[in-house]
C-alpha cells in the first residue's frame, strides 16, 4: 500500500497519483461551478453530491496515507499532510457552519503534488531563485508599479 500511495516511480504509484490529480482537478471544477449562481441554481444538488463524493475519496486517501507510513505524525505534520488535511476541513466545516463552502478552493493546493508526480521537484530550486531575484529587485519593482499606477490614473481621468 505504501509503495502505491507514496512511490510515483512504480507503474501503480504513477497511476494512483495521476488518478488523484484528475480527481483534484475535477473537484476544483465542481467548486468553481458551485460559485456561479445560475449553474448552482440549476444543478447545485448534483454538484454538492459530487463535492461529498470527492471529499469521501480524499478522506479515505488521507487515512490510507496515515496508515501506510511508519511514522504517521511525521506525515500528518509534513507539508503535504497539512495541505491534504486543509483540503478536507472546509467540506466538513460547511456541514455545520454556513458560508464556509468558499474555503473549498483550498483544495487546489493539492495540485502541488504535480511537482512530485511528474518529477518536477528540480524546478522548485529555480522557483526559489526567482523569489530571491524578485526580493532583490523589490524597490525597482515598487517604483515601476508606482509609475504605471500614476500613468493609469492620469490617462484614466
Amino acid at each position: 500500500m505504501h509503495e502505491i500511495i507514496f512511490e510515483a516511480d512504480t507503474r501503480a504509484g504513477k497511476n494512483f497519483d495521476v488518478g488523484l490529480l484528475w480527481a483534484i482537478l475535477i473537484s476544483i471544477i465542481v467548486v468553481l461551478l458551485e460559485s456561479v449562481k445560475p449553474i448552482e441554481a440549476e444543478i447545485g444538488y448534483y454538484l454538492q453530491i459530487a463535492e461529498w463524493v470527492f471529499t469521501i475519496i480524499f478522506s479515505i486517501e488521507y487515512i490510507l496515507r496515515i496508515l501506510s507510513v511508519e511514522k504517521p505524525f511525521k506525515y500528518i505534520f509534513s507539508f503535504y499532510g497539512i495541505v491534504d488535511l486543509m483540503s478536507l476541513i472546509p467540506t466538513y466545516l460547511n456541514a455545520f457552519v454556513d458560508g464556509t463552502r468558499y474555503l473549498m478552493i483550498i483544495r487546489s493546493l493539492r495540485l502541488l503534488r504535480v511537482f512530485r508526480v511528474f518529477k518536477l521537484v528540480r524546478f522548485l530550486g529555480q522557483g526559489n531563485e526567482l523569489i530571491r531575484a524578485l526580493k532583490a529587485s523589490r524597490y525597482k519593482i515598487t517604483v515601476f508599479l508606482g509609475g504605471v499606477l500614476t500613468i493609469v490614473c492620469i490617462v484614466g481621468s
